[in-house]
């Protein structure tokens, strides 16, 4: 087999004859077989996962088969990434998705939507039309924190889980912003108009519907407050007013904040790695 500096798709074998080459005492064969790995793609993750599971395999070899698939997976999540950032920013829920696939790589969108159709069905059943506002507003509330039972994770507050929108969905706990997220999706399901805003330290959210506005706290149960609550809570930081502290957040928004939570809890963990590669996709926004 000759070696080369770019290769083009291959079988299971010549994959399996390529790992082989992984302990050579060369350390040029080395890195060009790991460059022609990566460069397969994502198709060859698989069959490299396959090889690492090889009990006969050396352990040096099945360490570098490890990093080689994270690697690859970091690589096709920041391109997807960067795909939904230039072409998909109205669907929040694929953004929320590719956070979760960093920690969890085989995770499927459709685990994350069925979860949310459950809970859209059961505030569904007890809707009816043309319900006021603020009725509606306790009919998810009801619903999200009464029947399903989610609830602020102030325990664990800064914990990377709180940007796994799956495991949000799975523990049934989150911080603001993450209750926010779940808060939107079902508006989206529901055609009402909640959306996100980013205040400083805090996430909340804003039903904005002409002649009728107020805002949501996820965090507090959807505790309902006013403007005012806003020009309080800014004095009490001592932070200048500002008009988008005010207004509704784009998603793009509401991903670049997550991403940058999670970096903190990784580096608040001492998970430097995981913050590095966290701030790498966080680059894409700025």
């Amino acid at each position: 087999m000759i070696l080369t500096k770019k290769t083009t798709v291959m079988n299971r074998e010549d994959i399996k004859a390529m790992v082989s080459l992984l302990d050579d005492t060369d350390v040029e064969v080395v890195s060009i077989i790991e460059t022609n790995l990566k460069n397969l793609g994502q198709e060859a993750i698989p069959i490299l996962k396959r090889e690492k599971e090889n009990k006969g395999l050396n352990p040096t070899v099945q360490k570098k088969l490890e990093d080689l698939v994270h690697d690859m997976h970091l690589s096709n999540l920041f391109a997807e990434f960067e795909i939904w950032k230039n072409t998909n920013t109205s669907d929040l829920l694929t953004g929320l998705w590719l956070i979760s696939k960093y920690q969890f790589p085989d995770l499927k969108i459709e685990t994350i939507s069925e979860e949310i159709k459950n809970i859209q069905m059961e505030i569904w059943l007890r809707t009816q039309d043309k319900m006021h506002p603020n009725d509606m507003v306790k009919v998810l509330n009801e619903v999200i924190f009464e029947y399903f039972m989610f609830e602020p994770n102030i325990k664990n507050f800064h914990s990377p889980s709180n940007s796994m929108f799956n495991l949000v969905l799975k523990e049934k706990k989150g911080n603001p912003v993450a209750l926010s997220c779940l808060y939107i999706l079902l508006a989206q399901k529901l055609d009402l108009p909640i959306y996100g805003v980013n205040l400083p330290n805090l996430f909340v959210l804003i039903f904005d519907y002409p002649g009728y506005r107020f805002y949501l706290n996820p965090f507090n149960r959807g505790q309902v407050f006013v403007e005012k609550d806003i020009d309080d809570y800014l004095k009490q930081m001592n932070i200048e007013p500002n008009e988008k502290y005010y207004k509704s957040c784009s998603n793009t928004e509401i991903i670049k904040r997550i991403l940058t939570n999670l970096s903190f809890a990784y580096q608040k963990a001492g998970e430097e790695d995981k913050r590095m590669e966290i701030n790498e996709i966080l680059t894409l926004f700025e």
